[in-house]
């Protein structure tokens, strides 16, 4: 089962990948304003992908000065995002609340339903990109390829240590498939995300990892971590050298989502405020950039896209998780 970066493309018009002239946001007329600071919640724990990307998108609004009110960063990465899903259903001011979402926006009301959370009835601002993932280990473990590491987890025999963010995440996703594809027995540490589970594999507290490259980034760089092999469509131009998972015949890709969505029961005024927002900060050079060095795939999709791919990707999940025996 794939969840590939085509399936995103094929839901966006021809015209999504091109990049316009900027808007101004904070010149523009608006039916809605925001009067005080923005409950900009994290569906992750600090240092992870979602975190780095909420905390560099306030900066470019800052920068440019791009809301009346800050965006405020705000963590709530408990329960596989269960935490995040229900900030947002419950928010008090759903005009001032907006998430910053990974699969797991679809994944945790599949794997949880007594939590209640419809998302099509939460509201759609942006598709900002997708992001890959990549197996990683130590570099003093001596593994330099995929076959290698397979073999090593095959003679660990259960004693195999791999960190991740939790039970139903997206890494916790990936490294099921592998146990499945692969008959492999893992034991799996559960961190509150994305950046102290590359921490430790740098610190060699776990033997492996599955994490977004801008999580690995820099301790790829300092030369402490190794990728082996890419849950991708295609080798990530970063990593050239490094084979996926297609490569050796496997029709399995998974790519986290980057999006933003509003509270449940938000205005229309509310939406289009926020969605010409991050549109603006889609088109700046800063954003683009940003998705270049850490390896993500652009992409941007309207309101009703949105939507289309919400409801593709909760049957792909459901999917994925029956032929996993979830």
């Amino acid at each position: 089962m794939s969840i590939t970066k085509r399936t995103f493309v094929g839901l966006a018009a021809a015209a999504a990948m091109t990049f316009g002239a900027p808007l101004s946001v904070s010149a523009a007329s608006h039916a809605f304003e925001p009067t005080k600071p923005i409950d900009f919640v994290i569906m992750a724990g600090a240092g992870g992908g979602a975190d780095q990307i909420a905390r560099f998108i306030q900066s470019v609004a800052e920068k440019k000065d791009l809301t009346t009110r800050p965006l405020v960063p705000n963590n709530k990465g408990g329960g596989s995002g269960a935490e995040a899903l229900i900030a947002l259903n419950t928010a008090n001011d759903p005009d001032h609340t907006i998430l910053v979402t990974l699969n797991s926006f679809f994944a945790t009301p599949l794997r949880q339903p007594g939590l209640g959370i419809d998302i099509q009835t939460f509201t759609p601002i942006a598709m900002m990109g997708v992001d890959p993932f990549v197996l990683w280990v130590h570099k003093d473990s001596g593994i330099t390829t995929f076959e290698q590491w397979l073999d090593v987890v095959k003679e660990a025999n259960g004693e195999y240590v791999m960190g991740g963010t939790g039970k139903g995440q997206e890494d916790s996703t990936v490294v099921a498939w592998m146990e499945g594809t692969y008959d492999l027995k893992i034991k799996y540490i559960p961190y509150k995300g994305g950046g102290a589970v590359a921490k430790d594999l740098a610190g060699q507290q776990i033997m492996a990892s599955v994490n977004n490259p801008s999580e690995a980034k820099g301790f790829y760089e300092s030369g402490d971590v190794v990728p082996l092999i890419a849950f991708s469509d295609e080798r990530l131009t970063a990593y050239p050298d490094v084979r996926t998972v297609k490569e050796l015949g496997n029709d399995f890709s998974y790519y986290n989502q980057r999006a933003v969505v509003g509270a449940p029961g938000m205005s229309d005024a509310a939406a289009a405020y926020y969605q010409q927002l991050f549109e603006t900060i889609y088109n700046t050079q800063e954003w683009q950039d940003y998705m270049a060095s850490e390896s993500l795939s652009p992409l941007w999709l309207g309101a009703d896209e949105q939507r289309a791919y919400w409801a593709t990707q909760v049957e792909n999940h459901k999917k994925l998780f029956a032929a996993m025996g979830e």
